[in-house]
């Protein structure tokens, strides 16, 4: 597919997912919320990545929601009855946070390489990814706070689990800036690097390690972590022993042995691509 807002590639098993709109910040147009989930269900469907990055170009990695959204009618309801505009409302909030649950839901794993300002609905978004990695002058801001609205598609929900609670609160309620080093420093990031090119290279190496990976095992690990991140410990303890005792098989380990007692590197196959529904 042809895309407004991004340029995607493949290579190596790598899916490079580039927000493409520099000169506006990236800011995410109506183009970004339809194009970016189609990008990366359409990358998982066909199978020929085993993970996902996704940068940006630029001097900042997002501005994060485009002011011209709000502004559209087409976009949100403004008018009308007040219980049918909220009940609307709602429905539209629940469709943008579904175009971020998707870095979630597919079952390859998603890095994030920011550089610069990552503003508003860009935290939103590399909340939703499995890893996050930054340049020295990146930033990143819960912006809403500041905009007399409370961030709805993610933040909210999602860093708890990545950061301590008490960082997210003093970050959701002042909606101040946090450095690269903070990021660093409180896990919110994994690592940080001197420069974009730098950051990108070092991306693609961590990526490149997954890629040679037995996909359905990096699947599996990604399926587990999420669900063990929503549910209790016992509740993941059953769910992995109903995934093991139906996704386990031994060929893959069985490559591992030979390549190790080979000296060799294990070649995988890809997981089985993804067809509508009934379709040939």
């Amino acid at each position: 597919m042809s895309y407004k807002t991004l340029d995607v590639t493949i290579e190596n098993a790598i899916a490079h997912v580039k927000l493409n709109r520099p000169d506006a910040m990236n800011a995410m147009n109506v183009d970004f919320w339809h194009e970016l989930p189609a990008a990366i269900r359409e990358i998982d469907a066909g199978a020929q990545a085993r993970v996902i990055v996704i940068s940006s170009t630029g001097k900042h990695f997002s501005a994060g929601m485009d002011l011209g959204v709000f502004t559209n009618p087409k976009s949100l309801p403004l008018g009308g009855d007040p219980g049918r505009m909220a009940e609307n409302l709602r429905r539209v909030v629940l469709q943008l946070q579904d175009v971020f649950n998707t870095l979630e839901e597919v079952r390859l794993p998603v890095l994030a390489a920011i550089q610069g300002g990552c503003i508003g609905g860009a935290v939103d978004m590399v909340s939703a990814c499995d890893m996050r990695y930054c340049t020295q002058d990146a930033y990143f801001t819960i912006k809403e706070t500041q905009l007399g609205m409370t961030a709805d598609l993610g933040t909210l929900q999602r860093l708890p689990h990545i950061i301590p609670q008490g960082m997210v609160r003093e970050l959701a309620y002042t909606g101040r800036n946090v450095d690269a080093q903070e990021a660093a420093r409180i896990g919110l990031v994994n690592r940080v690097f001197d420069t974009q090119e730098a950051m990108l290279d070092g991306v693609m190496q961590i990526a490149s390690q997954i890629a040679a990976q037995s996909p359905l095992a990096v699947a599996g690990c990604k399926e587990m972590l999420n669900y063990s991140r929503d549910h209790s410990v016992a509740e993941s303890l059953r769910y992995m022993a109903t995934w093991q005792s139906g996704m386990f098989r031994p060929q893959d380990m069985m490559k591992c042995f030979a390549a190790k007692a080979q000296k060799s590197v294990p070649s995988f196959d890809p997981l089985l691509a993804v067809k509508p529904l009934f379709g040939e």
